[in-house]
């Protein structure tokens, strides 16, 4: 008889469980109460008990432990100093969407070679999800493959959907089931009603079919998740980070009936793909929120330790450190004192809006 199924698979690789991978590398008690502490945060500014802006901070994507950690470290200091203004996250993303071809991130191919050795990948982005956590910074990251919750969702803080997936049935329903705030991003060609519709989607319960914690197909019955929120990102229509597009992505909100929390990412269609654009968009929105626009809850910016990106070649170990291999960033330095000129800002705009004196 003529095979009439798995015709163009090579072939199939076993897979760690994700229970198995969680005893390889167990979250501590000191860990747990960063993920815990960090998703309340966001949660509080979600429904307007915290007035301070989300900060998501990191590079495009993760590809080097060491320069990713030296990143964190950094990130860490700053965080605690500028903490009564600010709640800053820390980008980190291990999958890359592609329009075509191209690396996949560090879970698909942690050695940048096309061995595509993603057992290996889910260690190492676990490991660093929870080098990351032990600093006291909380993790923010993107989910595109829906099996990898089950192995690192644990330690994620602040999770996105993108603009490819956004439109998805199956990232949706993801997203309904999952334990943390979510960001929904706009589509590429800029259009918000999509995004809106994958919040109001993810709200409500779903059956679907997915993995339990022993690797074991199962259905998955989920509550529904309360916590989505519009990313604005661009699209190929132009950026929307100006006030006349933020007001506007508000209202579409309001008449969905979704609170209107939204976030801006600072990079892709709205820098126009320059990440050198990236601060000129950030005080723009900085601007808006200072004017008294509280739907503009956070911001999102493309950095690494060094500016601009580098192409990955067949000889990784020439790659540059702490330099991009994905989208282009802003250097640290740059990052810092944009951070530091943005809580300045706020806490400038917060001291003159507080009463002189007390009550007699």
């Amino acid at each position: 008889m003529q095979p009439t199924q798995d015709i163009n698979i090579r072939d199939t690789v076993r897979l760690i469980s994700p229970n198995t991978l969680k005893t390889r590398i167990p979250m501590s008690e000191s860990t747990n109460r960063v993920v815990l502490e960090g998703r309340r945060e966001v949660e509080q500014i979600l429904m307007a008990q915290d007035d301070r802006l989300i900060v998501i901070v990191g590079p495009c994507s993760i590809h080097d432990e060491e320069s990713a950690m030296e990143y964190a470290r950094k990130l860490a200091a700053l965080r605690k100093e500028l903490s009564d203004r600010m709640l800053i996250l820390m980008r980190v993303y291990f999958e890359k969407p592609r329009t075509t071809v191209g690396w996949k991130g560090l879970i698909n191919d942690p050695d940048l070679d096309g061995s595509f050795d993603i057992e290996t990948g889910l260690l190492r982005a676990r490991k660093i999800l929870s080098d990351i956590c032990e600093l006291g910074l909380p993790a923010a990251s993107e989910i595109l493959d829906p099996i990898n919750p089950q192995y690192l969702a644990d330690f994620i803080v602040w999770a996105s959907i993108g603009a490819r997936t956004t439109e998805s049935q199956t990232h949706r329903q993801m997203a309904s089931g999952l334990s943390m705030p979510v960001g929904f991003k706009n589509a590429t060609d800029g259009n918000l009603q999509i995004a809106v519709d994958a919040m109001k989607s993810s709200w409500s319960a779903h059956s679907f079919l997915g993995l339990d914690a022993e690797g074991r197909t199962c259905v998955v019955h989920t509550k529904g998740n309360n916590q989505g929120h519009l990313i604005l990102r661009g699209g190929r229509s132009g950026p929307n980070y100006h006030s006349e597009s933020v007001s506007e992505a508000g209202q579409r909100l309001v008449q969905s009936d979704l609170p209107p929390r939204i976030i801006v990412d600072c990079s892709h269609a709205n820098s126009l793909k320059n990440y050198q654009n990236q601060p000129k968009v950030w005080r723009d929105v900085l601007g808006q929120r200072l004017s008294g626009n509280l739907n503009l809850i956070g911001m999102m910016l493309e950095s690494h330790l060094h500016p601009g990106n580098q192409s990955l070649t067949k000889a990784p170990r020439d790659l540059k450190y702490g330099i991009s291999i994905t989208d282009a960033c802003l250097g640290w330095d740059e990052t810092e004192a944009l951070l530091r000129s943005t809580h300045s800002q706020l806490a400038s705009a917060a001291h003159s809006s507080e009463p002189v004196g007390s009550p007699a």
